[in-house]
């Protein structure tokens, strides 16, 4: 029996945090209030092949050549080949944009933050031509993920990405070639964001060198392939060959080298700015071949539903929804991680201990062999043992395979009417995109969601702050984490004054006061009870990190 997935989206499992409260790029030092979004900013424009015609070849060199001539003259592109009902050009061309979730500079001043470039999901097409109300830079999913990370400090990114294949071409050849080079635009255009950003890292106040992409379902097949294929010789493996021995499915010559220069329909040029990336984080989706991962390759961290139906937790082959045909063998996370870590990619995150829930969770089902969605002999899976970085996610066995949940941490509104769009028909009554996301995330809510969600950044963060040098090993594996009524801060906000009370239950053994970035600004004598001078101190958040015998406790204050 052939193992077979559908492309689609996937992620992972909740709990609450276990280490060192209050710690920037870790825990939420910001409020909802103290972020702010900049929406919609352009950073690359290219040839739209959602909207483009590309049959008549006389047509198309026409159409390139006035389009080149414009960009060679600085002029602006002509605006009907952006207009996708102006019958007089083939080819179309789009601005792809991004939305920068940051805290306010009023509460942060913080010039070098790392970033979180979030890749959505949505199969190449767009919502709800995909069967789901999700797969734009939008989705629910992204937001509260965008603002959650700028709250803990960093700079968070959600990226949109030119879509488009025919998923209902005659050849299976075809379909399959649309689909692999769909993959390899949106690598081209992830790659301009993120040189865009270095470009730009003054304005935005980012360290260039801390950009991670945390890839979503289809975008995790984004995030993996733009940080493992840097060979022309990798496209030209057998299942990347139109039959097996044929020419790649990707011309370069049409469209572009893998750093995203050249190609007759492609726009972008050659640039100095590296595209290097610091991690790339996964939810769901798998790699395209673990071939590709060698050693200096950025750290991995994988979050992916052992029991997803869509995406291989383990190795198959992927299929699309609209044909079920299939695409090519692909690896999951209990693969790629695995290999990941023996290279030796995954060494910052290794001595993490397992005193954290998240941690400990993970690790629960390391060596764990699960019942699995198909029959013998393929009714067993196992989860591979020195993962560090791979959260299973093990969701209840469902007796019917697609019914098996892939996506746990996805949420939209099912009034909407990217939701209540109809995608297709069963026994002549109407199926709309929600009711067919609902298959693979049936009991989908917000409490849900959040959970799922919380898990994720409970998991993440401290292992991409390890990553990128901005924490402490010692930070995470602490002794126990204090119930933050341990301490009381008053008045909160304060102006010349604060006072600390620790419960006299514990015995204090030092105080420090830090900002937002982590400084120490005041060291305490230990005491139960502290009064604390603050005419020093600018006006801002600061937070009051308490070691005592048994543990840790924090809590944070404003100053006026």
């Amino acid at each position: 029996m052939k193992k077979q997935y559908i492309l689609s989206t996937i992620l992972m499992a909740g709990m609450a945090l276990g280490v060192n409260a209050q710690t920037r790029y870790v825990d939420p030092i910001y409020t909802q209030t103290d972020i702010e979004v900049t929406s919609n900013v352009d950073y690359a424009t290219n040839i739209d092949f959602l909207t483009s015609t590309t049959s008549n070849q006389m047509n198309v060199g026409r159409d390139i050549t006035e389009i080149r001539t414009a960009i060679a003259m600085s002029q602006p592109i002509p605006a009907k080949f952006f207009n996708p009902t102006d019958a007089s050009t083939d080819l179309k061309v789009t601005t792809v944009k991004m939305d920068i979730y940051k805290p306010k500079t009023s509460v942060d001043a913080t010039t070098n933050r790392p970033v979180v470039v979030f890749i959505h999901t949505g199969n190449f097409l767009p919502p709800p031509i995909n069967g789901s109300p999700n797969g734009i830079k939008t989705d629910s999913t992204a937001i509260i993920l965008c603002t959650e990370w700028a709250k803990r400090g960093y700079v968070a990114v959600s990226v949109n990405y030119r879509l488009g294949w025919n998923p209902l071409a005659e050849q299976a050849d075809v379909r399959r070639g649309q689909l692999l080079n769909a993959v390899y635009r949106a690598i081209h255009d992830v790659k301009q964001a993120v040189r865009n950003l270095k470009d730009n890292s003054a304005t935005y106040g980012i360290d260039p060198n801390k950009i991670a992409l945390y890839g979503e379902g289809t975008g995790a097949y984004v995030a993996l392939a733009y940080e493992t294929l840097d060979k022309n010789e990798e496209m030209e493996l057998p299942k990347f060959r139109v039959g097996g021995i044929g020419d790649s499915y990707i011309n370069r010559n049409v469209v572009g080298e893998i750093d995203g220069s050249g190609g007759l329909l492609n726009l972008y040029g050659t640039s100095t700015t590296s595209s290097d990336i610091s991690a790339v984080i996964t939810a769901g989706g798998a790699l395209a071949d673990t071939s590709w991962l060698e050693a200096g390759d950025a750290p991995m961290i994988s979050f992916h539903c052992i029991r997803d139906p869509f995406a291989p937790f383990n190795e198959g082959t992927v299929i699309v929804p609209t044909t079920n045909e299939d695409v090519v063998d692909v690896q999951g996370g209990n693969l790629y991680v695995k290999k990941a870590v023996a290279l030796g990619n995954n060494d910052a995150i290794k001595d993490i201990k397992a005193n954290d829930v998240y941690t400990t969770a993970a690790r629960a089902s390391y060596g764990k062999e699960f019942d699995y969605i198909y029959a013998s002999p393929f009714d067993k899976i196992t989860v591979s043992t020195d993962v560090e970085g791979l959260f299973p996610v093990v969701r209840p066995l469902n007796a019917t395979v697609l019914n098996n949940e892939a996506s746990p941490w996805q949420l939209w509104d099912p009034n909407s009417g990217l939701a209540t769009a109809v995608v297709g028909q069963a026994g002549g009554m109407p199926i709309t995109a929600h009711m067919n996301s609902l298959q693979s995330n049936p009991d989908m809510s917000s409490l849900k969601s959040r959970t799922y969600i919380d898990t994720i950044l409970g998991y993440m963060c401290p292992r991409l702050a390890l990553i990128n040098g901005d924490i402490d090993l010692s930070l995470l594996n602490t002794k126990e984490i204090l119930p933050s009524n341990a301490a009381q801060v008053y008045p909160n906000p304060a102006n010349n004054l604060v006072n600390i009370t620790v419960d006299a239950i514990y015995e204090v053994k030092s105080i420090t006061i830090t900002d937002v970035t982590g400084r120490i600004v005041r060291t305490e004598s230990p005491s139960n009870k502290v009064a604390v001078n603050l005419d020093t101190l600018k006006a801002g958040y600061y937070f009051v990190n308490i070691s005592t015998s048994v543990g840790m406790v924090s809590t944070k204050f404003i100053k006026n």
